[in-house]
């Protein structure tokens, strides 16, 4: 358990004033028993009630508890949180993996320049890791994996020093949790941010190998090879042994194996060429949200915005995305709508989604022209869009991640918690995406207006072009599918010369007709 005490500065900066750190191992025998140990939570109590000790000392006007793993996971973890209470009168806010992951991410980009490279910002701590994978800037996908310090110990260290039998199956089930819960990679990353005491201890470590002395690691940089041969030198030696190298604190000795394990098999299975240290990591990242709140300054930003479709433009150009494209596939997608929502009674919060979704559907090349979509939909999800409700972003993120490939199903995995009315919606807004993307394929804004027209057993878009861009009419016939099948109708394509008067262009006049399926 840590404390910080910190002032704010006129600046929005903050300086620390003190530090605390009592070594309590919450997560104690955890695995085996699902149950904050008795004794783990007496040492927790005593610690938090020191604490408060001393940030009272300090008149402090606003205080921050947070919890991670360990009590998020334990059976009796809101009993504690209870006692805390009873005890101490303090507060704690019993964090989910991903908000954790945020933190740490807060803090790395507050502290690493991150723009235009491929990264990977990971928090170890006693129950878990997080992982972010993000480009730039923006966060790509968040993974919760449960890995941490001392779990890992509890499960797997068998021998000391470690056989090498015993580092075997260490190394094959660390594998094997990083496989089950990152999954395919998206991208490799270049650069790892890494926070928490495994990190530190063994920045500390290097730090004193190559200098002979101690001091501050933030932002120290390792190799990979530099954390390999950490690593060997750790796991061959006893406990006592560790305990006796320069850089390396007491208490974690019994833990440190398994920990430098696990970012030694991350940083192989997501290709890190360089490792940062981020001394700050989860604290700083609380910190530095609980200064934007007391400066009001998210409030000021949410003021200077007052349309929220341009928080999906800001974002948009965070991504670097073809906002000439974008802009034009959305004014499309939007005239489709207008067109038909009286017919198929769509509602006006379903038209935002829709042009939210049209102007970031292709962010996801931030990360790879391959399967973009699907990144799309995680930058979405995780992406800067304030003025948007979780509801909102979620159909957002699945609307833009439906704009091509393989139509919505229950059994994806991202819509398995979407209820039956929003997956229809999802179908019907992501077919209409669909056809404005195909009228837009050669990126060069050929079709200039679409009028909609509801007739007796289909319907008709009028489409205004000059003449007929064969590459767009291929397209949008190619595209339709998904908007036939979720609006369950015949769709027909006119294509109309605005030069000529309103009559429709070409003879015989291009048309597709099609008949829905199922």
């Amino acid at each position: 358990i840590r404390l910080t005490v910190a002032e704010v500065e006129q600046d929005g900066t903050y300086r620390i004033l003190d530090e605390e750190r009592e070594m309590v191992r919450l997560g104690h025998d955890m695995d085996r028993t699902g149950r904050l140990a008795e004794e783990a939570v007496a040492r927790a109590l005593a610690a938090i009630g020191k604490m408060k000790a001393i940030a009272e000392g300090f008149e402090v006007t606003e205080v921050r508890a947070i919890a991670t793993s360990a009590v998020r996971e334990a059976a009796n973890g809101r009993a504690f949180t209870r006692e805390v209470f009873r005890q101490h009168k303090v507060r704690i806010d019993v964090i989910s993996g991903e908000e954790e992951a945020e933190l740490a991410f807060r803090s790395a980009t507050r502290h690493f320049t991150l723009d235009g490279r491929s990264s990977a910002v990971v928090d170890i701590g006693g129950g878990s890791v997080e992982v972010i994978l993000a480009a730039g800037t923006v966060i790509d996908q968040i993974h919760s994996l449960p890995l941490g310090a001392v779990r890992v110990t509890e499960r797997l260290v068998r021998s000391d020093p470690l056989r090498k039998k015993h580092w075997k199956v260490m190394r094959r089930e660390i594998d094997r949790g990083i496989r089950e819960g990152i999954g395919r990679l998206p991208h490799r990353a270049e650069v790892m941010v890494g926070s928490g005491g495994t990190f530190t201890a063994l920045a500390h470590m290097a730090k004193w190998q190559r200098e002979g002395r101690h001091g501050s690691v933030q932002g120290y940089m390792l190799t990979p090879a530099e954390l390999v041969h950490l690593l060997d030198r750790l796991r061959e030696a006893s406990l006592d042994g560790r305990r006796q190298i320069p850089g390396l604190s007491a208490d974690r000795a019994d833990i440190i194996v398994a920990g430098a394990a696990v970012i030694a098999r991350l940083v192989k299975r997501l290709g890190t060429q360089q490792i940062m240290v981020n001394e700050r990591g989860i604290r700083d990242g609380l910190l530095l949200g609980m200064i934007a709140d007391l400066t009001g300054a998210s409030a000021v930003d949410k003021q200077q915005v007052s349309d929220r479709m341009e928080w999906v433009r800001l974002f948009a150009r965070k991504c670097r995305s073809n906002e000439r494209h974008c802009e034009h596939v959305a004014n499309l997608s939007l005239q489709i709508f207008d067109g038909m929502k009286a017919r198929y009674q769509l509602s006006a919060a379903g038209r935002d989604v829709l042009q939210a979704a049209s102007l970031l559907h292709d962010i996801g090349y931030l990360i790879s022209h391959s399967k973009h979509h699907k990144h799309t939909y995680h930058l979405i999800l995780y992406g800067d869009l304030p003025a948007f409700s979780p509801r909102e972003v979620e159909l957002i993120a699945n609307v833009a991640r439906y704009h091509r490939r393989a139509f919505p199903k229950k059994s994806h995995a991202n819509l398995a918690g979407v209820s039956a009315d929003d997956r229809k919606l999802i179908a019907q807004l992501s077919g209409i995406l669909r056809v404005a993307d195909g009228l837009d394929r050669t990126h060069s804004q050929a079709v200039s207006a679409i009028r909609t027209r509801a007739l007796r057993n289909r319907l008709r878009l009028d489409i205004e072009a000059d003449g007929t861009p064969e590459v767009e009419r291929v397209e949008a016939e190619r595209k339709s599918d998904l908007f036939r099948k979720a609006f369950d109708t015949e769709l027909e394509l006119a294509w109309r010369n605005p030069q000529e008067h309103g009559r429709v262009a070409g003879t015989p006049r291009p048309r597709l007709h099609v008949v829905a399926a199922g």
